[in-house]
């Protein structure tokens, strides 16, 4: 499996959960891409100046309501994002002889193509 994405700070959050979907909970590549994201804002931005919001959360709307409901009661300070809003990863992998791939649909165009 090969995936990648531009994004910053978000990029190993944004993969991460693409590869876990794909691997741990058997998603087709375009359904782990597809699905609602999130990433974390509590650690530092590598980029000036440098802020951070300890127990911050962007999150895509497409949540469920009770998803949302359930990070607050534990303590996480949502901002619900458009639901389209959050990642970028475009990824292809190899399963016996068949290739197989998934775009991006969020914002730019996204092409998956193998040969």
């Amino acid at each position: 499996m090969a995936f990648g994405t531009p994004g910053g700070d978000q990029q190993d959050q944004w993969s991460l959960h693409t590869f876990l979907r794909y691997i741990h909970h058997g998603m087709n590549l375009q359904a782990a891409i597809d699905a609602p994201n999130f990433h974390s804002t509590h650690c530092p931005s590598s980029f000036y100046p440098r802020e951070w919001d300890p127990a911050g959360l962007k999150i895509e709307g497409r949540f469920p309501e009770i998803t949302l409901d359930e990070l607050e009661r534990r303590g996480h300070r949502l901002y619900v994002e458009d639901d389209w809003a959050l990642g970028r990863v475009s990824a292809c992998a190899k399963e016996s002889q068949l290739l197989l791939a998934g775009a991006n649909p969020r914002f730019m165009q996204g092409y998956a193509m193998g040969r």
